[in-house]
C-alpha cells in the first residue's frame, strides 16, 4: 500500500499513534477479507461480510493517503 509513501509510513508508525491505529486496523480488516474470501466454507456465506469489511478497509486507505499527502507536503 503507497509503496511511494514508504519511508514516510515507517517514520510516521514511529511517532503518530492516530496513523499507526489507521494503519494497523487497515491491516487486520485486510487479513480478514483474505481469510473469508480463501476459506471455501464461509466464502459463500460471508459475501455480504465481505463486502462491508472493503468498504471499511477503502476509508481507511482514504483516511491514510490524507495523512501521507499532507506530512509529505509539510
Amino acid at each position: 500500500m503507497f509503496p511511494e509513501y514508504r519511508d514516510l509510513i515507517t517514520q510516521l508508525k514511529g511517532k503518530d499513534a492516530h496513523f499507526t491505529r489507521l494503519f494497523n486496523e487497515h491491516n487486520d480488516l485486510d487479513e480478514k477479507i483474505s481469510n473469508l474470501e480463501n476459506n471455501p466454507v464461509t466464502h459463500e456465506t460471508a459475501a455480504e461480510e465481505i463486502h462491508k469489511l472493503k468498504v471499511q478497509k477503502l476509508a481507511l486507505k482514504d483516511q491514510l493517503h490524507e495523512i501521507l499527502k499532507k506530512a509529505s507536503a509539510a
